[in-house]
Formats: structure tokens, sequence, C-alpha cells
């Protein structure tokens, strides 16, 4: 197949290894005559042409938003005729004492044969109650969230690896854990509202974390259409939220009395000055679980409004401190709207409680033995999981004043294969390793003291607080009035002591007493207004590679292409977006290309990021390819068309919202063209 007859036509590049690249013609150039060149961009300047539309908003009846966590998910919704109610999930059964139940732990059970078994609490104990021989040939995945995160060549043939070392497609295990959620929420639905229609009524919302990358945002939404919560072809109906973004949306919406300053400093009336700053935390922790053992459902009135306490132009930050990742957003409240602002791009890194859990494990590996414990996870696989589970209670007790140690409960296997494959017992290894603060007790327990507990959480806890502390030094980020602790993470005393013992005297550090579920409501007030966000924050710099007139002296010389008798320089990175830049929602960049020949069906375009703002070419170091852009064409009659004349096509792609979106248009015709955007076959 020639150059000229294949569907993603651009203007023909040799490499310097000999290989043909393709990219745009200049914007700035006339439209090169040339078998080679198929299409050329119309629009005269090389700085993005921003223009500002707004969209009709699409009626639905209900607003269903699935918070899917690292650790724990769970569904909300809101029905549109009353948006200030806010409908939790019904409670699990099962769960752990002592932790709320209204999410549930992301971990989905697949039989032998890979079909769906359960989720959530039914999953995990199904599992491990599970003959150990049996259980091996189970597929039980859990936090597999991260993985989404920490691959960088995500795709939708990426796999995921089950605990017992089989490997099933991502993309299957989200759509499994998204349909169950599905079901779970419907039949609430239609219990309240037995005449609600299925389709066309619910708009979806689904969380990620602010600091994902637009293949994983498209990740989850192919998700979702392979598990049926929307239909390929109405994408409106599904929303991505930005987990801080909904955690944001929702503080502004909290009365005083529903959040918990750890920043308050009590008076004579109140607490007394000299107790210990622990007792604070203590009482923090109350409030947390009264609330959240409250009733079947939370209900929250949406009319509380702390903004409205709050001066035109206050500034805050929200860390939202999850399993996985830790996300930071910073937001000024445009009054008297009451809409938010973005000031800088998010913020973060794979910081959330998790790490804490991995401390562990590396702790048992410092005592047992790396081998024995990689041995055991392939050959216990349940056992394993009993043991983290037993880990989570004690780590959810942990604060930073206890005195007494903890007791974590091993599992009989674990004790019984150690003796087997190590030829001794557990106590002995413990006695003979450097590890002085955790012992073994005569119950049958490992006895941690408080010193090694904290020092579980110091390496999370400390990269959490250089993150805080880096993002208020930018010039960007001056003024912080409050700075919003939420996710299920900052439920934790050690984590809340730290961010308030170093930031306290910068601003005021405050958590809703809801905090695990603040971004689960949050996103459900973000699904009935998504335009509450004015103005984001670009995350990269986006742009295709073009060709303009080589001038000497100025372009390197291996970058010239002489085209009838011309000299162009190839590879130029014409920028859409920069990193970092403010786009507000409804704002579109708008480029024009002209098919280079008669009846061409298909166009592609080839989009390039890269972190920083001082690009020149697409070849420049830390510039990559990350998606394409597909213009699909009609076919068109052209001899009716008038002689000589250019067929343009429109192209507007909008960087403000959560994702980033193109759309295009015939000019000729005024008829919309198929287009698409793809960051994950790349």
């Amino acid at each position: 197949m020639s150059l000229f007859d294949e569907p993603a036509m651009h203007t023909l590049q040799i490499g310097t290894n000999g290989e043909r690249s393709l990219t745009p013609s200049p914007s700035n150039s006339p439209r090169l005559h040339n078998e080679s060149c198929s299409i050329a961009p119309l629009t005269p300047s090389q700085s993005p042409r921003n223009e500002t539309r707004t969209q009709p908003p699409t009626p639905f009846s209900v607003v269903v938003a699935i918070d899917f966590g690292t650790t724990s998910s769970g569904y909300a919704f809101s029905f549109a005729n009353d948006p200030e109610a806010i409908h939790m999930m019904r409670k699990w059964e099962g769960g752990d004492p002592g932790v709320a139940n209204q999410k549930t732990p992301t971990s989905l059970l697949l039989t032998p044969e890979g079909a769906f078994h359960s989720f959530g609490y039914t999953a995990r104990d199904y599992y491990h109650d599970l003959d150990p021989e049996e259980a091996r040939d189970w597929l039980y995945f859990e936090k597999f969230k991260m993985k989404i995160h920490s691959t960088s060549d995500l795709t939708m043939k990426t796999e995921l690896e089950a605990v017992n070392g089989k490997k099933v497609q991502a993309w299957e295990v989200f759509a499994h854990a998204l349909r169950f959620f599905k079901r779970q929420a419907m039949q609430e639905l239609k219990d309240q509202c037995p005449a609600l229609p299925e389709k066309d009524a619910i708009r979806w919302v689904i969380t990620v974390p602010a600091i994902w990358k637009q293949p994983a945002k498209q990740f989850m939404r192919e998700a979702a259409y392979l598990a049926g919560l929307v239909p390929s072809e109405t994408p409106e109906q599904l929303l991505i939220a930005l987990e801080p973004e909904a955690a944001s949306i929702y503080c502004r919406k909290l009365r005083l009395n529903q959040l918990i300053d750890l920043s308050y400093k009590p008076q004579a009336n109140g607490l007394s000055p000299d107790l210990p700053i622990d007792s604070s935390f203590r009482q923090a922790r109350e409030q947390l679980r009264r609330s959240r053992h409250s009733r079947t459902f939370l209900v929250e009135s949406g009319v509380g409004e702390l903004w409205a306490e709050m001066q035109a132009g206050d500034r805050y930050i929200v860390a939202d401190c999850g399993g996985g990742t830790v996300d930071l957003t910073v937001h000024q409240i445009e009054q008297p709207q009451g809409t938010l602002k973005e000031l800088y791009k998010a913020s973060g890194g794979p910081y959330g409680a998790v790490g804490v859990d991995l401390a562990f494990e590396k702790l048992l590996c410092q005592i047992f033995g790396e081998d024995f414990i990689a041995t055991f996870k392939a050959k216990r696989p349940a056992a394993w999981v009993d043991l983290t589970i037993a880990f989570e209670a004690r780590k959810r007790t942990a604060a930073p004043h206890r005195a007494n140690p903890l007791n974590i409960s091993l599992p009989f296997s674990f004790i019984d294969f150690y003796r087997k494959h190590r030829g001794q017992n557990v106590e002995t290894a413990l006695k003979r390793s450097s590890v002085n603060l955790v012992k073994w007790s005569s119950q049958g327990m490992l006895r941690m003291s408080s010193e090694a507990m904290n020092e579980l959480f110091q390496p999370t806890i400390s990269q959490i607080i250089n993150h805080i502390d880096d993002l208020m030094k930018k010039p960007e980020v001056e003024g912080i009035k409050f700075l919003f602790l939420v996710g299920g993470f900052a439920e934790s005393a050690m984590l809340q002591h730290a961010v308030q013992s170093t930031f306290n005297g910068v601003c005021r550090v405050i958590i809703p007493q809801d905090v695990g579920l603040t971004i689960l409501k949050g996103a459900v007030l973000f699904g009935l207004d998504p335009t509450i966000v004015r103005v984001r924050r670009s995350p990269l710099t986006y742009g295709v590679g073009v060709l303009n007139k080589f001038v000497e002296g100025k372009h390197p010389r291996e970058k010239l292409l002489v085209k009838e008798g011309k000299k162009w320089c190839t590879d130029i990175f014409e920028k859409f977006v920069s990193v970092d830049q403010s786009v507000a929602l409804g704002e579109v960049v708008q480029r024009s290309y002209c098919p280079a020949r008669a009846g061409q069906r298909k166009i592609i375009i080839n989009i390039y990021c890269c972190a920083t703002d001082d690009v020149v070419y697409i070849t420049d170091p830390g510039v990559r390819k990350c998606g394409t852009i597909s213009l699909d064409l009609e076919e068109v009659d052209e001899s009716s068309s008038p002689k000589r004349s250019r067929r343009e096509i429109r192209a507007s792609m909008q960087f403000g919202d959560t994702e980033i979106k193109v759309t295009a248009m015939d000019v000729r015709t005024s008829k919309t063209v198929r287009a698409s955007i793809d960051f994950l076959s790349n």
C-alpha cells in the first residue's frame, strides 16, 4: 500500500533512522499539492484560537456516583428533583468491627473459569474461607486500581495479576466491578422509584485521581462501556470526576458544625489547653465513628455553604489521602456564583495508605525472609489475605501518642507453614531477627511496640508532608486559608497529627466528619452540576507536529525538507495548550484541516505532549506521542461542489473538562464530522 492510499494521511517526513513519520502540514503555509501531502491545517496563527461555548444541559432523572477506590469503593445517588438529598448506598452485609461499611472493600473474586463470583466483603470472606488447595485455582483481586496509575504503557491489553499469579485483562476486571455496582444501584433505585426507566434516565459518575493521565481516564470510560453502564453512543451519560475536585465541591457545601477543625485553639470554656494534643484526635475519631454509624442512609442537606462565610477570592487546598494515591488540588472560590477556579495543576503521587501495608510486608520479610513471604503468598494466598486484614484492623487504631503495644494475629497456617518450611518456629525467628521492636506473644501474636508501628507510617506520611509543603511554596499558591484533609487515609490519627503539627501556623487544617465519604458525595454534586469547576489547569503541554518555513541560522539543518523548491522545517511542535495554563470550561482550541484527495474518508492526527513549556520540536527530550485524533469523513459529491474549492474540516478540542474532548464539523455543509480521540493505542 502506498502512502497516499493510507487512511491516516499526513505530510511525509523522513527521519534520521530512515523511518517515515507522519505530521500535519504547516498552519501558516499554503496547501502543498503533492501526493505525500494529504492534510493541511488552515488556521492562520500558531497560537490557539479560543472560543467560549456553552453546552445545553442534558436532563437526567438521577445521578449515580461510583467512588472506585484502591482499598474500598461505594456508590451514592441523588434525584434531580431533590438535588439537596444525597443518598448513600445501603450498608453491606459483613464488614469489620469498628470500620464503616457504607463502602465495601475493592476486592473481586472470579471463579477458576474466570466468571464473576462476588465483590467486596462477600468476595473477601468467601475467598478467605476456601480450602487452601482450592483457593489456588480462584482468581482474587485486591488493590488493583494502583496498577492503572503505575503502568506507563497502559493499553486495552494490559493485564492484572490475581493473588494466585494468574493474569486477566485489566479491562475485564474493572468492568466486572463496575457491572456489580450497576446491579446494586439499579436494584436500590427501582425499590425507591419503581417507575424509573433504566435507559437515558441516569447520569453515571466515576471518580479517578486527579493525577491520572488521559490514558487511565479513557481506560475507566472504556471499562464502563464494557460493563454496560452507558452505551458508547451516548458518552455524555458518563462523567469522569476527579477525586480531590469532588471533595472540594462537597467541602464548600458544608456547615461549620460538619467540620472538625484540627487547628482549633481551645478556650477557657472549652477543652483544657494543657491536655495533650492527642485528646483532640480522640474527640475527632469519636465524631467520625458516630457520624458513619448513624443510619442506613445518610441524607445531607446541600445548603450549608461554608463558602458563603468566606471572602471572594479565598483559596484552599484539598488533600485527598486515599488508599493508593494522595491527590492535591488548589481551588479559589468565585463569589457570588460559588464556582471554583483551579489555581495550580493537580499534583500528588503514590503516597496512599497502601504504603503502610507495604512497609509491614517489608518488616515481615526482614523477620522471616523475603523468600519465605513470597512462597507463603503463593502457596497460601487466602491466609495471606487473612493476615493483611488483621494488620488493617490494628493499623486503624495507631495513634501518635499511643503507649501500649499492638497485637497482630498470625494465621495458624502461617505459623505451621513457617515451621515446615524453615524447620523452626516463629518465636525463634523473631528472637534471631534484627528487629527489636517486634516480639512474640504467648497468645500466638506479633506484639508490635508503638514505635514499630510509627516507623511503618513515617515514610508514607513524610512523602505527603513534603509534597504539601512543596505545593505551598509555589507562587501561585500563596495565601491559602484552609487545608482540607479527605479520603480514607485522612481518618488516621497518625496522618492528622503530622499534618496539623506541620501546617497549623500556615492555615487551618480541617477534615469533614464523614471524611471517607466526602469524595463520593462530592461526585454526586458534580454529576448534578458539572459546570461548578469553571477553570482548570492543564497538566501537560499538548500539541501536534507541523512544517514551518525553514529559517537559516534558526532551524537545524537536519530538520530541512525541500518540497517543490521550497524549504520547510520539519517536526515543529505546535502547541494547543501549555502546561499549567488556565483553561475555562467550554473554551475550545480550533484547527482546520483540508483533505488532499477527493474521496478521502479518514484523517488521523498525532498528538504529542510534554511536561514542560519550552518545547520546540516533537523530537525534543521529554516529548512523546500520547494520542491520536481521528476524523471520519462522509463521502461527498465533488461534481456538485464549486470548482477548485477546498473541503475544510474544523476540529474543536476542549481542554477545560476532566477529559480532553474533540468535535469536528464540515465547514462547507455545516454537518458534524465523526471525531474521536484515543490515548490508549500508543
